[in-house]
This record gives structure tokens, sequence and C-alpha cells, in this order.
């Protein structure tokens, strides 16, 4: 008798969640620009920048822990967690949540919703740099060489202005840039440290704890506590459970299906990102730029994750 495959490895099911996560995490692009303007966050106030997102990762991390509490399997307590795996989890936060974005927040105050959305796709490219280096079995080949190129060339491609100079800032795109390296590195990192470590409380611990320090940061630096009025509030409930939610599905998804079949999905997040900053920021998507430059890294993310084993 066949063995009945789980939920979650089910095709249409894998299909229809990984392609909601991967609207979700566009989504934040206009959100996070919008949040901006309800909680008064000036453009050069990196402080309240850092208080913002740290409030936002820490109710992620709270919400995480109540979708965990209502899975179905048994679940290993926060006390089997022994010091060297608390300390890696600690790490984890650091890199993944406070310094990553911390990077990303103010890189997205000084640029588009859709150019942000664009350039922070070169994280799939880091990534598969990487694992070339990381896993003997997952090796650059030719395809996702192309893959790498492609959406190398349309990092350029979008920071290219009207007379084809480059409009390139560091505290802007390179800040950007900046994070999507530096998420493409601790994903590696989280990936070893879920063999471990349950990886929903993994990511539920690292969103709370990174965002605690982002927003200590914050506040250490001369912020005040976020306040908005009711929209604000909802906007950065909304914010907090898309991470939340596109965080712990992700992370389960990749469990019971082939990685690749998952990461493909990512070509939504730049595509999304750009067309909702369009719709509720008003930007214009139709600069050559973006035109050329979006199709170029959806192509680069498909040839690199169906490349991929």
């Amino acid at each position: 008798m066949e063995q009945k495959k789980p939920f979650l490895a089910r095709p249409a099911v894998a299909i229809l969640l990984a392609s909601v996560c991967g609207i979700l995490w566009g989504s934040a692009y206009p959100a996070i620009k919008q949040g901006y303007i309800f909680f008064s966050v000036g453009s050069d106030d990196t402080a309240a920048k850092m208080a913002f997102a740290g409030l936002r990762f820490l109710l992620s991390g709270l919400l995480v822990f109540l979708f965990r509490a209502f899975q179905p399997h048994e679940k290993r307590p926060l006390t089997s967690l022994s010091g060297g795996d608390w300390a890696k989890v600690g790490v984890l936060a650091l890199l993944q949540t406070t310094i990553h974005y911390t990077f990303f927040y103010i890189g997205v105050s000084y640029t588009s919703g859709a150019k942000s959305s664009i350039l922070n796709s070169s994280s799939v490219f880091f990534a598969a740099l990487f694992a070339h280096f990381a896993y003997s079995d997952d090796k650059v080949t030719i395809k996702k060489a192309i893959g790498i190129i492609l959406g190398f060339a349309a990092v350029i491609l979008v920071n290219l202005d009207d007379t084809l100079g480059l409009s390139f800032t560091l505290t802007g795109e390179g800040f950007i840039v900046i994070a999507a390296f530096l998420h493409s590195f601790s994903a590696l990192f989280s990936k070893r440290l879920s063999k471990r470590v349950d990886p929903v409380l993994m990511t539920a611990l690292q969103l709370f704890i990174g965002g605690f320090i982002l927003l200590l940061i914050g506040l250490f630096m001369g912020a005040s506590f976020p306040k908005s009025s009711g929209g604000g509030y909802l906007l950065l409930l909304y914010l907090a459970a898309l991470s939340a939610v596109a965080f712990s599905l992700w992370t389960l998804l990749l469990k019971y299906n082939k990685v690749s079949s998952i990461t493909i999905f990512n070509f939504l997040i730049p595509v999304s990102g750009t067309l909702l900053s369009a719709l509720f920021l008003g930007e214009s998507v139709l600069k050559p730029e973006y035109l050329i430059s979006l199709p170029l890294v959806v192509a680069g993310i498909v040839l690199v994750t169906r490349s991929s084993t």
C-alpha cells in the first residue's frame, strides 16, 4: 500500500503556500515605507528605524511562538536546548535579524520599494555562490552560473539612470545589497543549526531575540518607543504577522519538499514587491531599467533554483 504524502508535501499545497510566502515578503517593501509615514520616522532618523524594525520582529517572534503552540506534532521545550544551542541561536539572531535588518531598514528608506525588492533578490545569487563552497553536492553548474550572471546584471541595470550613469548610494542601494549578502550568509548558518534545533522554535527565537536587541539599540540611541495612530498599529501588526507566517510556512515547506522546488518561488518577491509598490505607493514601474532588470532577475532566480538539487 502506497504511503500517504504529508499534507505539506502535496504539490498543490506546496505551490499555493510557497506563493503566499513570496507575495507576503514582496508586500513588506511598500508596507515598511508606509510604516515610516505612520510612525513619523524621518529619512535620517536611524534610531527610529531600528526601534520600528525591532518592535516588528519582537512581535513576529511572539506570533511564531503562538503558531508553534498549535502545531500538532510533539515539540522540544526551550529547556531541551543546550548552552551551545543557545549561543548559536544568539549568533543567528544577531546575524539574520539585528544586523541584517539594520542595513535593510536603512536602505529601504533611501530607495524606492520597487528598486529595493529587485536589489534584495540578489540574496538568491549570493546564496548560490556560498553553497558552492559550503556543500559538495551543490556546486555552481553552467545553468546556475548563467542565472547568477543574469541576476547580478539585473542589479547593475536597475541602478542605471536616464543618462546610463550609475545611480547608487552606499546608505541606500548599497545597504540593500549588504543586507542581501548577510541574509544569504546567515541562511547557511540557519540550515546547519536547524539539524539540532526545531526549525520553528529556532525561527521564533531568532526573530524575538534579534528584534528585542534592535528595539533596545534604537531606544538607547535616543528613539522614543514607536507610537502611531490605530492605522499605524494595524500596519505594524500586519508586518509582524507576515514575517511570522511566511518564515514559519517556509521553514515547514523546506522540511517536507525539495529545496529547489520551494526556493524557485522567490521570483515572486521582486515581482510582487514592484507591483505592490506601484499600487500602494504610486511608484512608476514603467522605467526602462525596471522593465529590463525585473525579467532578468526572475530568469536568474529560476535558473539558479532549478539547477539546484
